[in-house]
């Protein structure tokens, strides 16, 4: 479809905010982005950059515009938009000169297509597919992330848990598991009192007390 009418488009700016989104989460889903921010290779404001990263990609395109009544609206004027290569251009140039990452596999690439499939579906408000994907694929991933931080807290807690009543149980169950784990300590406390058979009478003394 090079034009479509213009009642049948949505707003411009309907469709500029999910561009927007497209390619914030297409940025938030780049791992090489991602382990960069992590560890503050663009400095302490990494996570900033990152947010200005998404604003720099999306001003590569025109803004949407809505087309006046009577007018026929276009979708994009291609001649006028980056392409795939362009995009990926910029992504490794930001990722060189900000953060100091040279990417050597295909993943700038592949977030480029991304991010220009979204222009063009967006262009002719077509939110149901990659604009969708993208957002499908954040969600899950921050939602990834919040269970494992609970996962990973609870596990914690069970440890805890688990320890404290093993150590109950040996308190009470196992009397000779504790003085093992004391032993240590008592053997070598008994050694600056007996003169010459040292460890091999240790166990003898404790005998001959208890009989």
């Amino acid at each position: 479809m090079a034009s479509t009418d213009a009642t049948e488009l949505p707003p411009a700016a309907t469709r500029q905010s999910n561009f927007e989104q497209a390619v914030a989460c297409a940025l938030h889903l780049w791992p090489a982005l991602t382990l960069s921010v992590q560890n503050n290779w663009g400095g302490p404001d990494s996570s900033d950059k990152r947010d200005w990263f998404a604003g720099a990609v999306v001003d590569l395109f025109s803004e949407f515009t809505d087309a006046q009544p009577g007018e026929t609206a276009k979708a994009t004027n291609a001649a006028d938009e980056p392409d795939m290569e362009d995009v990926e251009t910029v992504l490794l140039q930001v990722m060189i000169d900000e953060f100091e990452v040279n990417i050597d596999d295909d993943s700038g690439l592949e977030v480029a297509r991304s991010i220009v499939k979204a222009r063009s579906q967006c262009a002719i408000g077509d939110f149901s597919d990659e604009v969708k994907t993208l957002n499908e694929r954040f969600a899950n991933r921050t939602a990834n992330k919040v269970d494992q931080m609970f996962k990973k807290a609870e596990d914690q807690d069970q440890d805890t848990d688990w320890e404290s009543g093993d150590s109950d149980e040996d308190d009470g169950d196992n009397g000779g598991d504790v003085d093992m784990d004391e032993a240590p300590p008592l053997v070598s406390v008994r050694k600056e009192k007996p003169a010459p058979e040292v460890d091999e009478d240790g166990f003898t003394m404790v005998t001959k007390k208890k009989r």
